[in-house]
């Protein structure tokens, strides 16, 4: 069962948008906040959090770089009255950013989205790769990967973990992550979904880390990462 938290400083927004959830998936399991230290204060992971931006003390932005902290799994929707935020979502990977009043066809859309990306996280979850060093074998989870690297004959994988070293081949590399990752340079390989933004010579990682994209791989990653937004992946807006 999907846990939803929905966190606002105006009770009566936070039960009619909780009200509105339960009628479009009533097996979800939904709780109501109305501050982020309160959200915070409870100790619990949600699934996915609905956060109201402007909130008094504590911003929700700031509670979702907190939430980030506890837990980088959770899909965060960013709820607000202003327009202004939209660029800070960047910084959580929030899937989305709805603008009050949220109309019912995009609070639908939203969720829908939402429910994909869990399921698609929880796959990404069950899916490994192993890898063998000079010293030991490592298995290690797709989920768990930011991007691989080109080091002459070795290839570095960059871990939410850590970094490892191995000798190895891009190209198969490429095959054994399969799809979710994009070839965005000759030298790397990322995670679709750790992607925060980019421009014609950079990506950046929601980690804060910017890797190269090549001006000739340029359109391919556009279309790919277009392709792997609209088939459920983590939006940045």
């Amino acid at each position: 069962m999907l846990k939803i938290a929905v966190c606002d400083d105006e009770p009566v927004f936070v039960e009619q948008i909780s009200g509105r959830i339960k009628k479009y998936m009533p097996d979800v399991a939904i709780q109501g906040f109305f501050s982020s230290e309160e959200l915070l204060s409870q100790g619990k992971v949600f699934d996915i959090y609905f956060l109201d931006i402007q909130m008094e003390k504590m911003n929700g932005v700031e509670t979702a770089k907190k939430l980030r902290e506890l837990d980088e799994e959770s899909v965060i929707v960013f709820i607000t009255g202003a327009k202004e935020y939209v660029f800070e979502a960047f910084d959580v990977a929030a899937l989305h950013y709805l603008i009050k009043p949220v109309c019912d066809e995009k609070l639908q859309e939203v969720l829908e989205r939402a429910k994909k990306e869990i399921e698609k996280r929880q796959g990404l979850k069950n899916r490994q790769i192993f890898i063998k060093t000079r010293n030991k074998n490592i298995i290690l989870d797709i989920a768990d990967i930011l991007y691989f690297e080109n080091e002459m004959r070795k290839i570095a994988v960059h871990t939410v973990r850590g970094e490892i070293s191995f000798y190895g081949v891009m190209a198969d590399m490429e095959r054994e992550a399969g799809e979710g990752f994009c070839r965005c340079h000759r030298g790397y390989l990322v995670n679709l979904s750790y992607v925060a933004e980019y421009d014609t010579k950079n990506i950046m990682l929601t980690n804060g880390e910017k890797i190269y994209l090549s001006k000739d791989r340029y359109h391919d990653f556009v279309k790919q990462y277009m392709r792997y937004l609209r088939n459920g992946g983590v939006s940045h807006v």
